[in-house]
């Protein structure tokens, strides 16, 4: 799909537009970025093997624009993507070793309700456990830190109110501002907002930046009431909204790379600008992979 940019170039369709749209046509389009694009495309022979976990996935085109920054940071690194889609509904305890651990990194994916949800909790208490460079969006980030609670802080009942409404450790709940509201159809979360990130923190270090803004799609947020035990315990808050000081990301600084994001990176994630934390990801992963190689050799 990526080529047809430039057949519909070869064929003038841009030039056509323009003058029906009374455009100015003047000198040659500039397709640089995009055939060095295309060239790192076709030429990578290395592949980096990302697993997504959800229960969507015999629906791909649910994740659609999750797998194309996926591809496009896996480009940028001279790697072909092979990506392998693991049904959360499916994965136990007793099966969990042997679907992920052929892994050099794993996106635990955004989504709604409660199927499938216990296998996001085993995926990633297997991915904590093990080191596996581990990326959680939106839902994910919240199973992050709802299975961190389980099974590190000891809050076995721990939960989202999305799930369990009598949970009695809501650490992800809805905002404050929506608890009256009954049409839920147009009250989520949605759009750009600003979030600040601590400094020296992974997820700093990925974007180059301090602040940055990226589009939102929920109604249930992290509760700030659990921050403290939350970071004691080594989870730790490193993007928030300057506004609001709700949390938009989480991560373990002491992993190779464990990072949720409450906000869709993948919404702002082009062929000529890929999102910045989907590059690191996939870095991260590949030298997952490297660390793999050299252990198998020596």
């Amino acid at each position: 799909i990526y080529e047809v940019p430039v057949k519909m170039h070869e064929q003038h369709l841009d030039e056509i537009v323009m003058r029906k749209m009374d455009v100015l046509v003047d000198g040659e389009l500039d397709m640089k970025a995009w055939m060095h694009f295309l060239h790192k495309l076709d030429n990578a022979t290395e592949t980096v093997t990302i697993g997504l976990v959800g229960k969507y996935v015999e629906l791909q085109d649910a994740y659609k624009s999750i797998n194309e920054a996926l591809l496009q940071a896996a480009t940028y690194g001279d790697r072909r993507l092979n990506l392998v889609y693991i049904h959360s509904e499916k994965l136990t305890d007793d099966n969990v070793a042997e679907k992920l651990s052929g892994l050099d990194g794993v996106v635990v994916a955004p989504g709604f309700g409660q199927r499938g949800i216990e296998g996001k909790f085993v995926a990633l208490k297997w991915l904590r456990e093990h080191d596996v460079p581990t990326f959680g969006i939106c839902l994910g980030m919240q199973c992050m830190v709802i299975e961190f609670a389980r099974n590190v802080l000891g809050l076995a009942d721990a939960n989202s109110t999305e799930m369990d409404v009598h949970t009695p450790h809501n650490v992800i709940d809805l905002m404050d501002e929506q608890k009256s509201v009954t049409d839920k159809g147009g009250t989520m979360r949605l759009g750009a907002y600003d979030c600040r990130l601590v400094p020296g923190s992974r997820v700093a270090a990925a974007y180059g930046s301090e602040m940055v803004s990226e589009r939102h799609r929920h109604r249930f947020e992290f509760n700030s009431d659990y921050r403290r035990r939350f970071e004691d315990a080594g989870m730790k808050c490193v993007g928030e909204n300057p506004a609001t000081r709700l949390v938009e990301v989480v991560e373990l600084p002491d992993h190779r790379w464990y990072i949720g994001t409450q906000y869709h990176p993948e919404y702002s994630s082009t062929v000529l600008a890929p999102n910045p934390i989907f590059l690191d990801f996939v870095k991260a992963a590949i030298e997952y992979k490297s660390e793999k190689s050299k252990e198998k050799t020596e």
